[in-house]
């Protein structure tokens, strides 16, 4: 799945980075795919960005030093207590380099925020 975030696909996004970060950013993009069947990849903030039924799901993006973890507000909050390991900023989450990310704790976010999302379009 590669959509076009201007003039970059995720996959040409990934590949931008330093190896390293390469290896964890292409785990992050297929945990969210293999979880949010059906979620649409696009950019938003130049980061890649998956949406479920036209709503936000989660982003994620490479960095120098941590790969950032976006799950909004409430994928953070039913977690808080197995992020809080992690260093934060409002509203995300950085996974250091040089560790392996959390696959386990990113595929249970990525379910909830699927579930959350399916839940909404039943109101």
């Amino acid at each position: 799945m590669s959509i076009k975030g201007g003039s970059m696909t995720v996959g040409e996004y990934i590949d931008s980075f330093p190896e390293e970060v390469r290896v964890l950013l292409r785990q992050m993009r297929d945990a969210v795919i293999e979880n949010a069947p059906g979620a649409e990849e696009s950019f938003a903030y130049n980061m890649p960005a998956y949406k479920l039924n036209g709503r936000p799901l989660v982003y994620f993006a490479g960095f120098k030093r941590h790969i950032g973890f976006y799950a909004t507000p409430s994928g953070h909050s039913e977690f808080a207590k197995e992020l809080s390991q992690y260093k934060q900023g409002k509203g995300s989450v950085r996974f250091p380099l040089g560790r392996p990310l959390p696959l386990d704790l990113i595929v249970r976010i990525v379910r909830f925020r699927v579930n959350e999302n399916l839940a909404r379009d039943l109101k």
